[in-house]
């Protein structure tokens, strides 16, 4: 008879995760590997942070990269989104290690053909618990789409946004800023569609 694997603690999988070469989420007891990104993932991810960055500057936000972790509430999910913005004082788990951050406004997620449906489903679960959050945003990178979740503060979410095309302008209500398609995909170079 096989005996149960242990559950990890959060307190367990931070001091394994601050030690290790490789990023993995956590929930549940449980560690989960991260794959890593193709080449049009890191470009999706560079332009954003860059257009965010800019168009940002002088407003008391920032924008982290995907080595910032995310804390969602109750029963936590570690994880680490492809683009974070917090807005205002940026609050972390602990003051010791500042690399749990547990107030982001906006979540972006770029989609690839194994992630996906964990970001559509159970991820965005997750993050819809994390109380600051008004935005959660997913990118397409097999073509010009970018789809937009928003909830004004306190509310419900419930307003959905689909940007399609080179032609559209996707809308960022919670930071009042709009993006050129056009100026997200410039130079990228798309993957194949994955089979549906």
């Amino acid at each position: 008879m096989a005996l149960p694997i242990p559950k990890l603690t959060p307190e367990q999988y931070l001091e394994i995760e601050r030690k290790a070469q490789y990023k993995s989420e956590y929930f549940d007891g449980e560690m989960f590997a991260m794959a890593g990104a193709s080449g049009t993932h890191n470009d999706l991810a560079a332009v954003l942070i860059w257009i965010l960055k800019n168009r940002l500057a002088g407003r008391g936000c920032k924008v982290y990269p995907s080595d910032m972790r995310v804390r969602t509430r109750p029963n936590p999910l570690y994880t680490y989104p492809d683009v974070t913005v917090v807005c205002g004082k940026p609050v972390f788990e602990d003051t010791e290690n500042v690399d749990v951050l547990t107030n982001p406004k906006v979540v972006i997620e770029i989609l690839s053909q194994s992630t996906e449906a964990h970001d559509r489903g159970f991820k965005f679960q997750k993050y819809q618990t994390i109380e600051s959050l008004e935005e959660y945003v997913l990118v397409d990178q097999w073509q010009p789409r970018v789809e937009r979740y928003y909830r004004a503060p306190g509310a419900a979410w419930g307003e959905y946004a689909d940007f399609q095309g080179m032609d559209a302008t996707a809308t960022l209500k919670s930071l009042g800023i709009e993006i050129p398609l056009s100026e997200i995909y410039n130079e990228i170079e798309f993957e194949a569609p994955p089979p549906r």
